[in-house]
């Protein structure tokens, strides 16, 4: 079983330090029983570079191929177009090439040669250490029997798993040599700046060392790929077999650890992403230390603050993420958070979307009290939280409930309410005593907001137990002349927040 949670680097992980190259490192050699990190001859300031050459050279030693062997080799038979990642052809999953580059066949449909045999997927990586640590995606080595990576110079060496973490789809691995290994430093990803230049660093289509250059065309990516998604935008051209690789900037940091690409047809289309350094090198650090991830955990499930929800709590703008259940005995509640509470900061630091909630919160440190701001019945609060350790992640199903048939219905927007019953209450996962309104028939406008099988479970943060308070509560706010209501309903399990348009009426 996984744990999750920020443990603090070795001091010999020194290569994980984060660090802006400000014009201090020179260029040094590698020489027999001396390895330092890899660097270029820093650039003036807004200086365009005349030539990448130096900086490559400088690098590339530290660039590798990971090679994963696998018991059969995989095929793509297809997307599945309902898969939210379909639009993003990266080297893993089902339905997409499997991990790393698969190599082109040749016409006699024998292997290349230079190329991955069949069983074989080949990637990227990068070393981070002279004893050999090398960092790669956590898709470029799922389901390997076996991993080795080859150096610049062609040498090959079996390299075993040391942790990974497939949340953030990295991996950490460790090879063994007979003389240091050249080695990078990260960089600071949050000093990168849309339209710096970067440059790749990779093993595309299992060519080897292969580079490209780019400028970051944007920051924080959300691509739906997991709950920590940042990434970093780039157009410097990426391909299959890239993965795991590093993006530099022209100091010669990793600023990126290059992941996916945005492709209708799986070839290079200039939109590639790359996890930032800031967010990979203390994950990393974690995977050195301990082999595993262990993540800060509140115990709140929480949505993103539309701006109909904003207006309806009198919020100024929309911002934040809005508490739509609380576990019991979770630090959320010691804490005193509550339902229908938006969080604005957490560890005073603002928060403008649910993905800046989730990875602070992941990257606090359990048992650590952090201030927690909220905005709670017009009115901001601070409250102190302790996060714990997320527990395995447990999800109730959201498929559409059948509604229970009920006795009497009261039509309010076009939707048809009625009173819980025992079998609605059940098909709803909620207590025998649970107090709230199902819904039992949408139509119109109204339909676009809830759905059969939904449960009203309050109306303005004030709880409804029968079809008749719903209404009243839709009443005072047309009487009020407001544009919406916010809505706490059950959807499978799960409670979430939604609005629903009261001119209407």
């Amino acid at each position: 079983m996984k744990h999750w949670s920020i443990a603090r680097p070795r001091r010999r992980a020194v290569a994980l330090t984060l660090a802006v190259m400000l014009g201090s490192t020179a260029l040094l050699p590698i020489v027999p029983g001396f390895a330092a990190p890899l660097a270029a001859a820093p650039l003036p300031a807004n200086e365009l570079p005349g030539s990448f050459a130096d900086l490559v050279e400088q690098v590339s030693p530290a660039v590798v191929s990971v090679i994963a062997t696998r018991p059969a080799p995989a095929t793509f038979d297809g997307m599945d177009p309902d898969n939210p990642l379909a639009p993003f052809f990266r080297d893993f999953g089902p339905g997409i090439p499997p991990p790393g580059d698969q190599p082109m066949p040749r016409p006699d449909g024998r292997a290349p040669e230079g190329r991955a045999p069949d069983g074989q997927a080949m990637g990227s990586g990068f070393i981070i250490d002279p004893e050999g640590y090398v960092v790669t995606n956590n898709h470029v080595i799922a389901e390997a029997t076996e991993v080795a990576i080859v150096l610049e110079d062609g040498r090959q060496l079996d390299a075993t798993v040391i942790g990974r973490d497939d949340k953030v789809d990295l991996a950490l691995l460790q090879v063994e040599s007979s003389e240091p290994l050249p080695y990078l430093t990260f960089g600071d990803s949050d000093a990168v700046r849309v339209g710096d230049w970067t440059i790749a660093v990779g093993n595309p289509f299992g060519l080897g060392g292969t580079v490209t250059a780019g400028i970051v065309s944007a920051r924080g990516r959300d691509i739906n790929s997991g709950p920590y998604d940042d990434y970093l935008q780039i157009d410097a051209p990426i391909n299959r077999g890239n993965s795991g690789g590093p993006t530099f900037d022209v100091h010669g940091n990793v600023i990126g650890i290059n992941t996916a690409i945005f492709s209708p047809t799986g070839g290079n289309v200039g939109i590639g992403f790359a996890i930032p350094s800031n967010l990979a090198a203390p994950l990393i650090a974690q995977l050195e230390e301990q082999g595993y991830i262990t993540r800060g955990w509140l115990g709140v499930q929480i949505q993103p603050v539309t701006p109909p929800i904003a207006e309806s709590l009198e919020l100024d703008r929309a911002r934040g993420a809005i508490v739509a259940d609380v576990t019991p005995d979770s630090p959320a509640a010691a804490a005193g958070l509550e339902v229908g509470d938006v969080i604005l900061a957490f560890a005073d630091e603002p928060i403008a979307t649910l993905r800046d909630l989730t990875r602070r919160v992941a990257l606090a440190a359990p048992g650590e009290p952090q201030a927690m701001t909220v905005w709670r019945r017009g009115e901001t609060l601070t409250l102190e939280v302790a996060p714990g350790e997320a527990p395995a992640a447990q999800r109730a199903s959201a498929e559409p409930l059948e509604a229970a048939p009920a006795a009497a219905e009261v039509e309010v927007l076009g939707l048809k309410l009625a009173a819980l019953d025992a079998a609605a209450r059940q098909s709803a996962g909620l207590e025998p005593d649970a107090a709230g309104v199902l819904v039992v028939g949408a139509e119109g406008a109204a339909g676009e907001w809830l759905r059969v099988g939904d449960v009203i479970l309050s109306i303005d943060n004030e709880p409804v137990a029968t079809p008749e308070a719903v209404a009243e509560r839709v009443a005072d706010a047309v009487a009020a002349e407001r544009t919406a209501v916010l809505v706490l309903i059950n959807r499978g399990g799960e409670q979430r927040f939604t609005t629903l348009d009261i001119r209407l009426a």
